[in-house]
């Protein structure tokens, strides 16, 4: 049994259609294990189609709220779940980008996995910080003012980074943690 370390935690989700299901399935669990509270918000009501490996559909999942009726005061952190249709389509959601950026600027902790990384590239949300990704991805941290390396988690900050479904053990005990100690310095 997980100790509940996230007890009263409220954790966004944000995702559409075409997250890797696993990289949404398996944070969630371990966060809400840990005591916290998820709330999946995607640019859309109803439901999202989850993919596995990019070409086969997974499972539906239910949309608990819409990322352009959030603001990031409703919650205490963020995981933002890969897939490469996922945060291509998120990237290009002026509310999605703007809530990201917003969040980031808090200084709350945000798991990122994979792909995810584009959304705060698109969010501005990288420079100067140190992460990692999936490879394709990595120019594009580069060229947005990120440092990147190829580990299997990285921490800088708050920003817990990993680089594909097969880092997903470290990722989630190090985004349980990160999210159990709270906010960081803002970053700058």
């Amino acid at each position: 049994m997980t100790e509940q370390t996230l007890t009263g935690r409220r954790v966004a989700i944000l995702a559409t259609d075409g997250v890797e299901q696993i990289e949404l399935v398996r944070p969630r669990a371990a966060v809400e294990e840990a005591g916290a509270t998820t709330t999946l918000l995607s640019l859309k009501s109803g439901s999202i189609q989850a993919m596995n490996h990019d070409v086969e559909k997974g499972d539906t999942f239910a949309v608990e709220g819409r990322v352009a009726a959030k603001s990031p005061d409703d919650f205490d952190a963020l995981i933002l779940p890969g897939g490469t249709t996922n945060p291509d389509k998120l990237r290009q959601d002026p509310a999605a980008v703007r809530f990201v950026k917003d969040f980031a600027a808090t200084g709350k902790p945000i798991g990122v996995i994979c792909h995810g990384p584009w959304t705060l590239v698109e969010a501005d949300a990288v420079r100067g910080r140190t992460l990692t990704s999936y490879p394709s991805v990595r120019t594009d941290i580069r060229n947005a003012g990120g440092i990147v390396v190829d580990e299997e988690v990285v921490v800088d900050n708050g920003l817990v980074s990993s680089r594909n479904p097969g880092d997903l053990p470290a990722f989630c005990a190090k985004i349980v943690e990160e999210f159990a100690e709270g906010r960081h310095l803002a970053a700058t």
